[in-house]
């Protein structure tokens, strides 16, 4: 089994990122993207760490800010505030959130055009209409990894495990817009090892630590773990059983494989949004 190196994609992604972010600052803009984050959650913490450095290493201004404990009406009201203001360029709010406030119906304050994380109704039904639209970042991530690794995606068998807005769904989209043959499972569906094990691409991305083993997986395919489960030892596990992925062709490791190109996609969709709006793309 041949282990991804998610780290080295993200690498060359943000080598190409920092080459626009110097050009757009040669003409006086620094990108900004705001990360709003109302929640005290571990893999929360980590994810915005990590995209506070790898920001820092290419240019682009990051500033977080910190809403734990903030009401609704508070969150939404900063939201909107974010998207109105002319020298950010993209607006991310980070999940978990409040009772009683979705992420769609947080994400609707974001401006589609600075809506660089696809979280906004708005972006989703563009990218499931085929029409231009920045796609939730974790998606895009699996998707340019099997680019960068040059797995066949046209007329694969592919099984995604979970069907969330910020995962699933927007991947099972993009996948079927890749001509891959594209099959969505979830807690409901019934004898889900063995539609697993059917899959030349299998994407685990349900949030359960080692959920998916040796049962769950053809030999010879090529296996996606988005999962980031905190370990009481600090650390993180994916979805996938490292040692019952041993048949697979490939795997993505956690950490190390999806988890960096999220970061550096959404990086580049953010510079992407500046250029637009400063009409220099």
């Amino acid at each position: 089994m041949r282990i991804i190196d998610g780290r080295a994609h993200a690498a060359a992604i943000n080598g190409a990122v920092a080459g626009e972010v110097d050009r757009l600052r040669g003409h006086g803009i620094v990108p900004r993207l705001a990360v709003v984050v109302p929640t005290d959650d571990e893999a929360t913490a980590w994810y915005v760490r990590n995209i506070g450095r790898a920001a820092a290493k290419i240019g682009v201004d990051c500033a977080v800010e910190i809403m734990v404990g903030a009401d609704v009406g508070a969150i939404t009201k900063r939201l909107a505030e974010l998207s109105d203001d002319p020298e950010v360029h993209g607006v991310i709010c980070q999940t978990p959130l409040p009772a009683g406030l979705s992420l769609a119906a947080a994400a609707a304050f974001i401006d589609p055009a600075k809506d660089v994380d696809g979280a906004n109704p708005t972006s989703l039904g563009r990218l499931a209409a085929g029409l231009d639209a920045y796609a939730p970042a974790t998606a895009a991530a699996v998707l340019e990894v099997l680019r960068r690794e040059q797995v066949p995606l046209r007329g694969a068998r592919t099984v995604v495990i979970g069907r969330s807005i910020v995962v699933g769904k927007p991947l099972a989209l993009l996948l079927i817009g890749a001509d891959a043959t594209v099959t969505v499972c979830h807690s409901r569906t019934v004898d889900l090892p063995a539609i697993a094990a059917e899959a030349d691409i299998l994407v685990a991305a349900v949030g359960q630590p080692a959920l998916v083993t040796a049962d769950y997986i053809k030999p010879g395919a090529i296996v996606v773990d988005v999962g980031t489960n905190p370990t009481a030892a600090g650390g993180l596990v994916g979805d996938v059983d490292p040692a019952g992925a041993a048949k697979a062709a490939a795997l993505t490791p956690v950490p190390g494989g999806v988890g960096p190109v999220t970061t550096a996609m959404l990086l580049r969709a953010t510079v992407s949004a500046t250029a637009r709006r400063s009409s220099l793309a």
